[in-house]
């Protein structure tokens, strides 16, 4: 990709039928770029290109030409209880599909598209009272560990590739993290999940896009924290929600009653995570948010009451 701020002519995304994958190949296209969709299934479609089903390695020549090449692979970590079985889907789902982009475009050498590859501010494990910029250390937890050895595979693209990490807030949307959260507002049950004052990084699946192309665009690499600018609690979420559905905000989730159920590496990483995660990169690059205020990003997913 020249240098500076040009759009893409061709871009090549693995893990394209994800919440993700879906509306940014849907906005790359309807700007003329040309995208190729990497899948795990017969194709149905010219753009489409079957991979990872024969245990072959990906040829290298399938990314030539592209000015990119985005892994958005992974099994979604809103399914619970983690048990040692879905802790290892969740770790195949993300390290296998990389380690073998990286290798196709490692061999590529030089001529080699730019590898932007999604993570996630599990990154940071749970930091109460700590602004965790792209310099932050990783934290301790499964999921913390599960983002490093990710983005070691990512990194396995070499020295000759600009490797970019999308370390991604929880999308708020119908389909992302609001999905259990609709539920119980519309039950009206929902209330405060642990303290509820914990830290919850966000985003909205419209910046998350944006974010994504103006990496492209931009020529960053490194870690980027995808996150909205504005630090929201738990508490911050659910109200918002309960506002926009008409619906109570009353009955806690004791903290000991989510361990209970899904299991202490599930909680500990998603629920009660205190992580208020600043996307610093982004801001020192010129981006803006469609949605710098979590009420913002509800209000976008959400029809009013």
């Amino acid at each position: 990709m020249p240098d500076g701020s040009s759009d893409p002519r061709r871009v090549v995304i693995a893990g394209a039928s994800g919440l993700i994958g879906r509306a940014l190949g849907d906005a790359l296209r309807a700007d003329g770029v040309e995208v190729t969709e990497l899948v795990r299934r017969r194709p149905e479609a010219p753009h489409e290109v079957e991979w990872l089903t024969d245990g072959e390695a990906l040829d290298p020549g399938m990314l030539d030409g592209a000015d990119a090449v985005i892994g958005l692979n992974g099994a979604s970590i809103g399914r619970f209880p983690w048990t040692a079985s879905y802790k290892n889907t969740l770790l195949w789902s993300r390290i296998t599909p990389t380690r073998a982009l990286a290798r196709a475009v490692r061999e590529l050498g030089p001529d080699a598209p730019a590898f932007v590859s999604a993570s996630a501010v599990g990154y940071y494990g749970s930091a109460p009272g700590v602004r965790l910029t792209e310099d932050a250390p990783r934290g301790e937890t499964f999921l913390a560990d599960l983002c490093g050895e990710w983005e070691a595979a990512a990194r396995g693209a070499g020295d000759d590739a600009r490797v970019a990490l999308l370390r991604t807030a929880p999308i708020v949307h119908a389909d992302g993290v609001l999905k259990p959260l609709l539920v119980l507002t519309r039950l009206g049950v929902s209330g405060p999940i642990g303290r509820g004052t914990q830290a919850w990084p966000w985003i909205s699946l419209e910046d998350e896009v944006r974010a994504i192309r103006h990496i492209l665009t931009n020529d960053l690499d490194g870690p980027v924290n995808l996150a909205g600018p504005e630090r929201a609690t738990a508490n911050d979420l659910g109200f918002a929600l309960a506002r926009r559905m008409n619906r109570p905000y009353l009955l806690r989730a004791p903290e000991w009653g989510l361990r209970a159920v899904l299991g202490r590496d599930a909680t500990e990483a998603i629920l009660t995570s205190d992580a208020d995660v600043v996307p610093a990169v982004l801001d020192r690059s010129g981006f803006t948010f469609t949605h710098a205020r979590v009420e913002d990003a509800v209000a976008a997913a959400v029809p009013a009451r």
